[in-house]
C-alpha cells in the first residue's frame, strides 16, 4: 500500500536513519564511561535505538517507503563522529547532548501519529506511542545524570534544553493514553 504524504514519508526515512546515528553515538558514549552500571544503562539505550530502527523499517515497508541513501550516509557519518568524540569531550557533554537529542526525538514519533491520523490510519498508534515514550524515558535518564553538574545552567541557556527546557510536552507521571496521544507535540 502506497501513501501520499511527503512529510510523513520523509519523517519515517529520517527517523530510520537517525536511530542508527543515535545507536552509534551511544556505543562511543558507553565505551567512554568507567562505571559498569552507567555503561550498561547507555548500552540498553543503544539497544532501544536499534529496536526503534527495526520498528520504523517495518512501518516503511508496509507503505513501500524506500530507505533514503542520503539520510543513511549522512546519519552514519554523524553517528560515528559523535561516537568517537565521546572519548575526548569529557563526561558532561555526551550526557547533555544525548538528552537534548532524545528530547527532540520524542515528538518525531508523535508527529508520525498526527500524520497517520490525517490519513485515517491508526494501526501504528501503539508502537509509535511506545517509541515516543521510550525516547522521553531516555531524555529523563540523561538529564538525571547531569542535573547537579555545574555546567548545566550555562548549557541550558545556550542550547535551550535541560532542567527547565524540553523539546516536548510529555510528562511521564501524567501520561495520556494511546488513544489520546495525538494531544502531544501539537506545537512541534
Amino acid at each position: 500500500m502506497k501513501i501520499n504524504h511527503d512529510r510523513l514519508s520523509d519523517l519515517l526515512q529520517r527517523a530510520y536513519s537517525a536511530e542508527k546515528a543515535a545507536a552509534f553515538a551511544y556505543q562511543g558514549h558507553a565505551g567512554s564511561l568507567r562505571s559498569p552500571e552507567k555503561k550498561q544503562a547507555v548500552r540498553q539505550i543503544e539497544e532501544d535505538e536499534w529496536n526503534h530502527r527495526r520498528e520504523v523499517l517495518k512501518i516503511m515497508q508496509v507503505y513501500n517507503i524506500p530507505i533514503s541513501k542520503y539520510y543513511e550516509f549522512r546519519f552514519h557519518v554523524i553517528g560515528k563522529i559523535i561516537s568517537y568524540s565521546c572519548y575526548v569531550i569529557g563526561w558532561f557533554m555526551p550526557y547533555f547532548f544525548a538528552g537534548k537529542l532524545e528530547s527532540g526525538n520524542v515528538c518525531e514519533y508523535f508527529r508520525m501519529i498526527h500524520y497517520f491520523h490525517e490519513l485515517d490510519i491508526r494501526i501504528h498508534d501503539e508502537i509509535l506511542y511506545e517509541m515516543g515514550i521510550k525516547e522521553k524515558e531516555h531524555e529523563v535518564y540523561f538529564l538525571e545524570q547531569i542535573r547537579q553538574a555545574k555546567w548545566l545552567p550555562f548549557f541550558e541557556k545556550v542550547f535551550h534544553w535541560g532542567a527547565t527546557y524540553s523539546a516536548n510536552d510529555i510528562d511521564l507521571d501524567h501520561k495520556y493514553p494511546v488513544d489520546q496521544s495525538d494531544r502531544y507535540c501539537k506545537k512541534n
